[in-house]
């Protein structure tokens, strides 16, 4: 088919791409971009590709290996960040791209800001307080999950290269999207209804493999979290890989990190326990010699100590005839015994009879009160001498004696001794206490010399 003369010249698609990236490049040059970090990967090369996105729009971005190594943010799936470059297109792909040559964090994601305030809510409510036992293995496991997933293959290889014999049902429910919350709950629902599932052997395994943080984000759902919260049959979660954590991991009964070690921690190794199995049997059957062995030579040792009935009664014959002379001679030594003691008690009561020790007593009772009498005169006499001397002494230092050579003992009114003149006053009540009797008094004058008895006899 040749071109019609009037047609244009038809541009390669490679020249469209350099055109295309030429006009970014010079139209719109170095500048900054603000987003949340998504899809984030590392290959070997060094360089690292990510997704920057908002709302409404994502955002291809490229920093090499050589910038690579002086970004200091972490770069993880749901960070917000700054991103400094210029605006490209790989011209082999057509791939419209940011070559980033800066990368400045710029505060938590949305995505991770809104998992974080779901997840403390959940936690407060208690919805996360779920661990009941698994039943390992379980009679019946039912996994919800991508019927085309990497997830259910590694499932189904392990249970079937660990425990053979376990009875797996897949639930296929999708794993990503809008659609994917609302299935799982869905699927919960029913299996919860189904009366020939038990708690006690059957569990249920919620499980996809990794992605990013949007592609995890149904697992992150608070109406998921709470059926599962709710579940009357056990459930184990493993979504993503060891690094990733959603609120599906916490509302469920148990965690793994991977959906192969989800089939590792639900059924045992059947060559493990084959292993155990022939120990055990290996050690039964040790046991089992041994014992036959041992019990063996008890019957042997049981056997040669074996003797006649009648030898051995023959020796216990013989045995109590020596038994009862033994007897019969302990008999009479104690019987004689019992006679010598019996003489030794009545020899004592003998010396100590009663009439005796009356009157042993009486007559020491009388030397008593002969030696009584003759000794309470000179008692008395002492005691009078004494109580004479006492009285003589009471009598020199009473004050009555004093009152009774002529002295007297003034008092105020207050019942106060009046020792000076100088503590009355001319017309004041005294009373006088004399030796024998009392007199009533009325100063009438009153000298205020303090001169002492003895002062005034040599004055005078």
């Amino acid at each position: 088919m040749s071109a019609t003369p009037d047609a244009p010249d038809a541009l390669s698609v490679s020249e469209v791409n350099r055109r295309a990236r030429q006009t970014l490049e010079r139209d719109l040059g170095e500048l900054w971009v603000e987003g949340e970090l998504s899809g984030v990967s590392r290959p070997s090369s060094g360089h690292l590709y990510f997704t920057l996105k908002d709302d409404q729009a994502q955002l291809r971005c490229a920093l090499f290996r050589t910038r690579a190594r002086f970004v200091a943010a972490p770069m993880r799936d749901g960070d917000r960040v700054r991103v400094r470059g210029r605006l490209s297109i790989f011209e082999p792909r057509g791939d419209y791209q940011l070559i980033a040559e800066a990368v400045q964090a710029a505060g938590v994601g949305e995505l991770l800001a809104a998992f974080e305030a779901l997840k403390a809510r959940l936690a407060a409510e208690g919805v996360f307080a779920n661990a009941r036992p698994l039943p390992c293995p379980p009679r019946h496991l039912l996994v919800l999950t991508s019927p085309t997933g990497a997830a259910i293959r590694d499932v189904l290889a392990v249970l079937a290269a660990r425990w053979p014999l376990a009875q797996i049902t897949l639930i296929p429910v999708p794993v990503q999207g809008r659609e994917a919350a609302p299935a799982m709950i869905a699927a919960l629902g029913l299996l919860n209804r189904q009366a020939a599932l038990d708690p006690a052997r059957d569990a249920i395994l919620i499980t996809r493999g990794g992605g990013s943080l949007e592609d995890l984000w149904a697992f992150n759902d608070e109406h998921l979290a709470r059926a599962i919260f709710h579940s009357r049959l056990p459930v184990m979660s493993a979504v993503g890989h060891e690094v990733d954590v959603t609120l599906a991991d916490f509302a469920a009964d148990a965690r793994a990190p991977t959906p192969s070690a989800a089939a590792e921690q639900l059924v045992p190794d059947r060559r493990e326990l084959a292993r155990r199995l022939d120990a055990l049997s290996t050690r039964l059957a040790r046991a089992t010699e041994g014992r036959l062995e041992r019990e063996g030579q008890r019957l042997d040792h049981l056997r040669a100590r074996l003797r006649h009935p009648g030898e051995v009664l023959s020796g216990r014959r013989e045995a109590l005839t020596r038994l009862q002379g033994r007897l019969a001679r302990a008999l009479a030594g104690r019987l004689e015994a019992e006679r010598r003691h019996q003489q030794q008690l009545a020899t004592r009561l003998a010396a100590h009879a009663p009439a005796r020790r009356l009157t042993e007593a009486r007559e020491r009772l009388a030397r008593a009160q002969a030696r009584l009498h003759a000794a309470m005169p000179r008692q008395l006499a002492s005691h009078r001498q004494q109580l004479g001397a006492v009285a003589r002494e009471l009598q020199a230092v009473s004050p009555l004696a004093v009152l009774g050579r002529g002295y007297a003992i003034l008092e105020d009114e207050r019942g106060l001794v009046v020792r000076r003149a100088a503590d009355t006053a001319p017309g004041q009540s005294l009373t006088a206490r004399l030796g024998e009797g009392i007199l009533d008094l009325r100063v009438v004058r009153t000298d205020a010399c303090d001169t002492t008895p003895q002062e005034r006899t040599r004055s005078g």
